[in-house]
């Protein structure tokens, strides 16, 4: 294989690894987090605020992701990001205080943030226009994939005692040896950014009002549809189907929408995916009047729908922004969701 395709196929399973590992260690941590908390007799309400920081982080973090990869280069970023999420994950073991654990969560969340959008923009730099839809597919499978693997690796370690702490710091900390072996195809980052975070937003709005809309979309869903099961009158097992339909909906339909993105208008396959999102939110109370089967179907298709929102918008940056301007972009891309 000549030199540049290598380079490049092993930043593409660089950028995969990091995505599993991203969505494992994020998956991982929320419930662990919030049970070991629970276990030490943490209130609620300070859960909750604990909790409340990893968003706040999430927020901030993005607009450096730019500046710190001009100074250290994108690989170099991803590398430190991974090596930090790795360690402030062991930490939380260690470490008793609830003070310390506010800090550990704006490290963790911040530095995970970062990597999320060096190994997306990594990504970007690398697709061919002709296939990037597809590629984006692929990473937000990998990317769903792994959001599933989390909470099994929980269920196999349990919550006590450092074992989930150790396997969720080592899976992170295996991601870096895929980015230092890829460490040869980096992005360039030379230039200057055009716009600041909310500039991207005002010259992109298809495309960051997506991911917007699917972020509101997904952690809405994930908070209201057990209760709304509930209120259906499903038992808890059955309630919990309906978030593994989205999840499962999620996998399946990334690959087939980021082809359809590939030869299709992507404005306007946002604006399907919209309407159908819209559509299938609207039509569950008549499928759950119907069958829990006819419910399970629906929310395979919205889930899939809805997040090629997120795969869309993604691949639609891609088409118009290039070099620090891609990672300014992208930045507020994962800044809206």
């Amino acid at each position: 294989m000549p030199s540049a395709d290598r380079a490049r196929t092993l930043a593409l399973g660089a950028i995969v690894a990091s995505a599993a590992a991203i969505a494992t260690g994020l998956s991982l941590g929320l419930p662990l987090l919030a049970l070991v908390l629970q276990a030490r007799g943490v209130s609620a309400t300070w859960i909750g605020l604990n909790s409340a920081i990893a968003g706040l982080a999430s927020i901030l973090a993005p607009p450096l992701v730019t500046p710190l990869a001009r100074l250290l280069g994108a690989t170099r970023l991803l590398i430190a990001s991974l090596a930090l999420v790795a360690v402030s994950f062991f930490a939380f073991h260690l470490v008793e205080s609830l003070a310390g654990w506010f800090v550990l969560r704006i490290l963790f969340h911040g530095a995970l943030t970062i990597a999320f959008v060096v190994s997306e923009f990594w990504l970007m730099t690398l697709a061919p226009p002709e296939k990037r839809g597809l590629l984006v597919g692929v990473y937000a499978t990998v990317f769903s994939v792994g959001l599933a693997v989390g909470p099994l690796v929980l269920a196999l370690t349990g919550s006590i005692g450092p074992l989930p702490f150790l396997v969720g710091a080592a899976i992170l900390a295996a991601a870096i040896v895929p980015v230092h072996l890829a460490r040869g195809a980096p992005p360039d980052l030379h230039e200057e950014s055009g716009h600041g975070t909310l500039g991207f937003v005002a010259a992109a709005p298809a495309a960051t009002l997506a991911a917007l809309a699917f972020g509101a979309v997904e952690s809405g869903g994930l908070a209201i549809l057990p209760l709304w099961g509930l209120a259906q009158g499903l038992d808890e097992g059955r309630a919990a189907w309906l978030l593994t339909a989205v999840g499962l909906g999620n996998v399946a339909m990334q690959i087939p929408i980021g082809l359809l993105a590939d030869r299709l208008d992507k404005t306007r396959l946002l604006g399907r995916c919209a309407r159908g999102s819209a559509l299938g939110a609207a039509l569950l109370p008549l499928a759950a009047a119907s069958s829990l089967a006819a419910t399970l179907a629906l929310l395979f298709l919205w889930g899939g729908i809805a997040a090629g929102l997120y795969t869309i918008g993604l691949a639609a940056l891609a088409d118009r922004y290039h070099g620090s301007d891609l990672a300014g972009a992208n930045a507020a891309f994962v800044s809206m969701y």
